[in-house]
């Protein structure tokens, strides 16, 4: 029978790169004491609500995975203020019924569950995985509880997992509800006379690391392979760039001029000054460096937003 790789999450932003990313690299190295190299030969989409117990479990029971990258959950800190219980449920619920199904089935599977870097307490240095924990938001509060969860069925459990705390990322397809998307976006509505000519941000002084996220999947794709059980990774650039400078390399690309005007609701109660991720961990572990550059990262999100930008 062949191995199946469940990607949750599959039609979302991260997700759906991951799932170009095993098509696209259909050759997968040994893990050591796991299965020979594999081959994707095809893929399904099955459509399951992750919060319906039962249908998780079945799923689980029919599909029999052998690698699991849970993508799916809530993914936005300035919504988790408007609805703190969503990301409780999308994120930590739905996780404990995709552990309890795959214990229930005693499904014996590699499974990453990506975290975020919003569990942190803030730091001018790059952060290491030891660093403080502080979460400062309902959705960086569910991400921790997520976690734990995690590492709590490594323990208790037997389960075999990896966790990670992933910055920033950003790249085409990513909803304009995050910060450079919205800018790409506005731009490009500019360019074709949809929009006025103004830009509406919010905080420009913080400073956040950016990872493009076709170098984040392959981050996750190398954990997979490589990574320790029980073990969290940063996945980052290592470079903390001021929402300032997003702006201006995106506005350097526009092909009509721009003004910038300060939006009061894209402000966020809790906005954390600055912070950056050390992804040597990572690195150590997996070889895994960035590779797409900065410049190349802000040239694809305009050139996807020009294509496919509409009010």
């Amino acid at each position: 029978m062949s191995d199946v790789v469940l990607v949750t999450g599959a039609g979302g932003f991260a997700g759906s790169y991951l799932v170009e990313h095993l098509l696209a690299s259909p050759k997968r190295p040994k893990r050591e004491g796991g299965s020979t190299s594999q081959t994707v030969v095809a893929w399904t989409r099955h459509t399951v609500d992750l919060l319906d117990r039962n249908r998780v479990r079945a799923a689980i029971g029919e599909l029999r995975p052998t690698q699991v990258y849970h993508c799916a959950g809530k993914t936005h800190v300035a919504q988790s203020w408007r609805d703190s219980a969503q990301p409780l449920e999308d994120n930590v619920l739905a996780t404990e019924f995709l552990f309890g199904a795959l214990r229930d089935a005693g499904v014996r599977c590699r499974v990453l569950i990506p975290g975020s870097a919003t569990v942190y307490a803030p730091s001018a240095e790059p952060i290491v995985e030891s660093h403080t924990i502080a979460p400062a938001n309902p959705y960086a509060i569910s991400k921790l509880a997520q976690e734990q969860l995690a590492l709590r069925a490594v323990e208790e459990d037997g389960l075999d997992v990896i966790v990670t705390r992933s910055f920033n990322h950003t790249g085409p397809r990513q909803t304009p509800a995050f910060v450079a998307p919205s800018m790409a976006r506005q731009i490009a509505l500019i360019e074709r006379g949809q929009l006025e000519p103004v830009i509406k941000v919010g905080n420009l002084e913080a400073r956040r690391d950016v990872t493009d996220v076709r170098d984040v999947v392959r981050a996750y794709v190398a954990l997979m392979q490589s990574g320790a059980t029980g073990v969290i990774y940063n996945v980052a650039s290592g470079v903390a760039r001021s929402i300032q400078s997003i702006l201006d390399a995106l506005v350097s690309r526009s092909h009509v001029p721009v003004r910038i005007e300060v939006d009061p609701a894209r402000l966020r109660p809790n906005d954390v000054s600055v912070i950056a991720g050390d992804y040597s961990r990572l690195t150590a572990a997996t070889g895994w460096r960035p590779e797409i550059p900065f410049d190349k990262m802000m040239d694809d999100l305009l050139s996807y937003w020009r294509s496919e930008a509409r009010i």
